[in-house]
């Protein structure tokens, strides 16, 4: 770093989406520091499914969850839940997600989200490549499942979407589904394969070793909980464990922890966060091909270099309430049912916090209060798929660039 002092720029979290944002940064020629509450990969970053998800343009908000929400929410282990003792303060946030399902604004966050995965995508080869990575990557697609033939017909104006956006699937039947996975069960009728799909072998051990090519270049990374940012001539003050420091610019990517930080700068910004539970188990619990996606209960099993991870629904609880374990246990007592001869013995259970927004795009943009603060959170369960896009993006923004998309719908006083 030219500045150990004061360095060009600090990013605010040591997830898989500020560090990717500070590498990029470092490639631009700028110091770069790290701050971070528990240190890298600590939070979602480590748990999460493992997907670059480039495929998933379709926002969360869309008038399909309204009809599913009802019965979803009747179950309190299943895709979707809001735990009684969080509703009323979620309230505001569900009425904006009610807004974001009309019609024009899920083609208007669609439309967004498919430049976003368009930039992520083009970014990712070159990102991995450059920090040594790449052989982490796999290629493997996913299989989404349907229970029944009106499941499967009832999917298809999301298909069509994607189809407008020049996505690659196709459907099929059982004996083919069977060939790109063997052992579903007999209850899964039909399928969607998009090969398009990709994963990492495992998105902790990503995170990390994003983590050590940053300090390799000459990056620093310090445990630090920044609480308060201040806009100061030629710069910014941060606040952090009681002490102050200083940079040019600042990001804030602390997931789902910024929107805390950015009250400081006199913003309200309406995160919540999607509490995410999953199960690892070891490597010979199933012989699986692919990311296997079973829609209609809202979890997928995944391969990783390090298990086999059953994981996925959206627990909108907030940052205070205990885990609720018993949907790690709903998801792995389905996953033994729809895949004959899965072993759930011997697993790692896991609950993360999912930053997300009401229409189902990140916040990547300047801060009202000054220009000098770089907002980039906010990715709900696409944090790993957007972290090169969003780091090009970023980096675009710390130099002075025209940004590679249009990223006026990301904005982060957008609502």
């Amino acid at each position: 770093m030219k500045d150990a002092v004061q360095p060009d720029v600090i990013v605010i979290g040591a997830g898989v989406v500020g560090l990717s944002a500070a590498i990029a940064a470092q490639a631009r020629g700028l110091s770069v520091a790290v701050l971070d509450r528990e240190g890298p990969a600590a939070g979602a970053s480590a748990g999460n499914a493992g997907a670059f998800a480039f495929t998933d343009i379709l926002p969360l908000a869309s008038p399909g969850i309204l009809k599913k929400a009802p019965k979803w929410l009747l179950d309190p282990l299943g895709p979707l839940s809001v735990p009684p003792a969080y509703a009323a303060q979620i309230a505001p946030w569900m009425f904006r997600f009610w807004r974001a399902c009309s019609a024009s604004r899920v083609a208007h966050s669609t439309t967004a989200q498919t430049a976003m995965m368009d930039l992520s995508k083009a970014e990712l080869e070159p990102f991995l490549a450059e920090t040594g990575t790449l052989p982490m990557l796999r290629k493997e697609g996913n299989l989404q499942v349907y229970e029944s033939e009106a499941e499967l017909k009832a999917s298809l104006p999301g298909w069509a979407a994607r189809a407008e956006h020049g996505i690659e699937f196709r459907h099929m039947g059982a004996a083919e589904m069977a060939e790109i996975q063997p052992g579903l069960a007999s209850r899964f009728t039909h399928g969607t394969f998009t090969p398009g799909w990709y994963s990492i072998a495992d998105p902790k051990l990503y995170t990390l070793a994003l983590a050590d090519h940053f300090r390799a270049k000459g990056g620093v990374i310090e445990r630090a909980e920044v609480t308060a940012l201040k806009p100061i001539e030629g710069g910014v003050e941060l606040t952090a464990d009681g002490k102050t420091r200083r940079a040019e610019q600042v990001v804030l990517s602390a997931g789902a922890f910024s929107h805390q930080v950015a009250r400081t700068l006199g913003e309200r910004i309406p995160l919540e966060t999607e509490r995410g539970y999953n199960t690892t188990l070891p490597q010979d619990a199933f012989d699986l091909r692919t990311q296997v996606t079973f829609g209609g209960h809202g979890f997928v099993v995944t391969r990783l270099s390090t298990g086999i991870r059953v994981g996925g629904a959206v627990e909108l609880g907030g940052l205070k309430l205990p885990p609720n374990f018993r949907r790690s246990e709903a998801m792995l007592k389905k996953a033994q049912a729809f895949l004959p001869g899965f072993k759930s013995e011997g697993g790692v259970q896991w609950m993360g916090f999912r930053p997300s927004l009401p229409d189902s795009l990140p916040a990547i943009g300047r801060a009202r209060a000054t220009g000098r603060v770089v907002y980039a959170f906010g990715h709900g369960h696409l944090g790993l798929t957007q972290s090169a896009g969003t780091a090009r993006l970023v980096a675009d923004l710390l130099t002075g660039r025209r940004p590679a998309i249009d990223i006026s719908c990301f904005s982060p006083q957008r609502f």
